[in-house]
């Protein structure tokens, strides 16, 4: 079931006019597809239920030199910039359709947005997940004021019990799409991003399969200024957004093998839309690794205590990873959309992060098994400053002399040049040393 508005029928009549992908267009033209009219209405209308988050400078600037400017959407009541979109959606539903309700029928970020959004307008609000979902969502969606109701193994059977619950008792049925509508609340990043920060250079958002955020942001920042260099960042792994701008059209062939990484921002479900508007208006998108993003989400944790998922990560990967070089020296904001890191995750990305960061690495040595020499080797430790994180002792499968032992040890250093010095420390003293490589 669709939502139909007059934005809609709009949006309809601005894509029957759109030229090929290979023939220029001028700004004005793919305005047309969400109005930057459009994205102002949806500002002064919901100004008094969503955050006004603060844009502001990070001290991750001297470190990457250029002046980064950190827009936190992760602040959100339900921590994600999906609120924006879902508020002037359900404002925008006729009176009828509040009153009967709505339902959804995933563990997303969006989902959680209807739950919180639709139960402060009173509208009725249902949610179905599969049985698999992790408790902590199905607990936060009840708290937000929904129906969770848990139906099938997969999500595949929670949508279409959703669907057939939808048709026979008369409840809008809402699964993130790219109508004018929610692209509209969505581009009030944008807006107040450029309010926030004068004399902007470029801004960076997440891309990927939802690239609602960074469309829509797009039309606003363009309209308002030109000049201000657009740019989406995906991930390597699933590069949806790059092969669908080269296809011409939205590709589904790509799948997300870590969705419970990668979140919101691992899905192929944007449409043609969107994809218009990011072809027309965003002057880049990169693809980052993983890795990248694990230590932009530790850098951010430790440089603005700020816990963020891999989507609200992402961005910011791109100057970790070094993609954009052509950044030294500007004013860069740069959005982290969304803050719903699971528990059970956090452990694993910041040790993992910290690996990659090479501050905390292992060796492995063989050592004499006589009193002292354990000392002798903590002693070396001590000295250069390593904090010893675990320490095993192997003595009855070691291959090497009789009365030896094999140590092996896990340790925290201070940065890369630190570890340097340990690993040539530990080798000038024990030369058999081996250094577990990450």
């Amino acid at each position: 079931m669709k939502i139909v508005s007059r934005n809609e029928e709009l949006l309809r009549d601005a894509l029957s006019c759109i030229p090929q992908p290979s023939s220029r267009t001028s700004l004005a033209s793919c305005s047309r597809l969400i109005r930057f009219e459009d994205i102002s209405a949806a500002a002064f209308k919901i100004q008094c239920g969503v955050q006004k988050t603060p844009c502001m400078y990070s001290r991750l600037s001297k470190q990457y030199g250029m002046d980064i400017y950190l827009k936190k959407e992760f602040l959100q009541y339900t921590g994600s910039v999906k609120e924006r979109g879902v508020l002037y959606l359900l404002m925008s539903l006729p009176q009828e359709q509040q009153r009967k309700g709505v339902i959804v029928a995933s563990d997303s970020n969006f989902s959680m947005a209807v739950a919180h959004h639709a139960s402060e307008l009173r509208v009725p609000v249902f949610v179905i997940l599969c049985t698999s979902t992790a408790p902590a969502r199905v607990r936060m969606c009840r708290e937000y004021g929904a129906m969770v109701i848990s139906y099938g193994a997969t999500a595949k059977d929670s949508q279409l019990h959703a669907r057939r619950l939808a048709q026979e008792n008369g409840y809008l049925y809402l699964e993130e799409e790219d109508s004018a509508v929610y692209l509209s609340g969505l581009g009030t990043v944008g807006l107040e991003m450029y309010e926030q920060v004068p004399k902007l250079d470029a801004v960076i958002f997440p891309a990927g399969g939802h690239c609602g955020l960074l469309a829509g942001s797009a039309a606003a920042l363009k309209h308002l200024n030109p000049h201000i260099s657009v740019i989406g960042v995906e991930s390597e792994s699933f590069p949806v957004l790059q092969q669908s701008l080269k296809a011409g059209h939205p590709n589904d062939d790509q799948a997300c093998n870590n969705h419970h990484f990668y979140g919101d921002v691992s899905g192929v479900c944007f449409g043609s839309n969107s994809l218009q508007l990011t072809g027309k208006l965003v002057d880049k998108v990169v693809a980052v690794r993983e890795e990248d993003i694990l230590i932009s989400m530790l850098r951010l944790l430790e440089y603005e205590r700020a816990t963020v998922d891999a989507e609200g990560a992402i961005g910011l990967a791109a100057l970790v990873a070094g993609k954009l070089p052509e950044l030294k020296g500007k004013r860069v904001a740069v959005v982290i959309c969304s803050g719903n890191l699971e528990l059970h995750l956090l452990q694993q990305c910041i040790a993992r992060a910290l690996t990659l960061d090479n501050r905390v690495c292992r060796f492995s040595l063989v050592i004499s098994d006589c009193p002292g020499d354990m000392s002798k080797l903590l002693e070396l430790l001590a000295r250069e400053e390593a904090r010893v994180l675990d320490i095993k002792q192997e003595r009855t499968f070691v291959t090497s002399e009789l009365f030896t032992v094999e140590v092996i040890c896990t340790v925290e250093t201070r940065d890369k040049m630190h570890t340097a010095q340990l690993r040539n420390a530990l080798l000038e003293r024990y030369p058999t040393a081996a250094w577990t490589e990450r």
